[in-house]
């Protein structure tokens, strides 16, 4: 296997906090998808890799945040998503966006990605400048929580119904094995020379056990022919005079000093990395 790439960028995509990106540009009950793409990151990535006009394509499309940047940066898209419930909240957040003037157009269709060209139109193939997506982390999130006198309340932190085979409930094997059917088939999807983007981070299973699931999934993405042009970083917290501010939640705080209190020396995860890979 050739080796990784080395990280040859860093994207500051949250020198906002994500609830102030999403603020009167999604809808309120965003709020309630477990694991929701940065909206700066997203418009960085749709930005860089396409032009007014093009096609971009998110096979995990979640609460929409792809669509809705694309739709404001003059791009079309086409989004996908295993759960009504997400694509229902995607549709909301693409009417949002065309009612504020959004100059590019999305349709957002339900079904399993791993068939994915069963679910596309034909006249997708092979016109997608851009596949951009993460995919789940596991079956749950560290979602919204809240105080209440029996202690800590979570809200919202699971991803979907196992039965409609959401792979955030399949384990790491058929999540590697999910992911490989999808962009075998986003390869096809994709024009000569289009770009696939894959936002993810490293997730820890135990406190001293850490999974490389951006190694991983570039492998993956090596597998089905496409091609690596970067690893890069996108932050997922502020830079202010050269100093990270983090902007983790409670239990990833929690975690980490529970680990170093135990001596186990981890850290605060403070990026994603971003993969980017060609068609060629």
């Amino acid at each position: 296997m050739a080796e990784p790439l080395s990280v040859t960028s860093v994207w500051l995509t949250c020198q906002q906090p994500a609830r102030d990106q999403r603020r009167g540009r999604y809808v309120p009950q965003t709020s309630t998808h477990p694991g929701k793409m940065l909206p700066h990151l997203a418009a960085h990535a749709i930005s860089s890799y396409t032009a007014p006009g093009e096609l971009v394509l998110d096979p995990m499309c979640g609460s929409g945040t792809t669509l809705v940047e694309a739709m404001h940066l003059g791009r079309h898209a086409i989004g996908v998503d295993v759960e009504p419930r997400f694509t229902a909240l995607a549709e909301a957040n693409v009417a949002l966006a065309a009612s504020q003037g959004a100059a590019g157009t999305a349709a957002v269709l339900t079904g399993d990605a791993t068939g994915l060209l069963d679910l596309m139109p034909a006249s997708a193939v092979g016109q997608v400048s851009l596949v951009l997506t993460s995919p789940p982390y596991g079956r749950a999130t560290h979602g919204l929580v809240q105080m209440t006198k029996a202690g800590v309340r979570k809200r919202n932190h699971v991803y979907g119904d196992r039965e409609r085979g959401n792979l955030a409930y399949g384990g790491w094997s058929r999540l590697l094995d999910g992911f490989a059917q999808i962009l075998a088939a986003s390869y096809q999807l994709l024009r000569p020379g289009g770009t696939a983007v894959i936002t993810c981070r490293p997730v820890r299973r135990q406190r001293d056990d850490l999974l490389d699931l951006p190694g991983e999934l570039l492998a993956v993405a090596r597998s089905v022919g496409l091609v690596p042009v970067q690893r890069c970083a996108a932050m997922l917290a502020a830079v202010r005079d050269g100093q990270i501010v983090h902007r983790a939640n409670m239990f990833g705080l929690l975690a980490v000093r529970r680990s170093r209190h135990d001596g186990i020396p981890v850290h605060l995860v403070a990026h994603e990395d971003v993969l980017v890979l060609r068609r060629c």
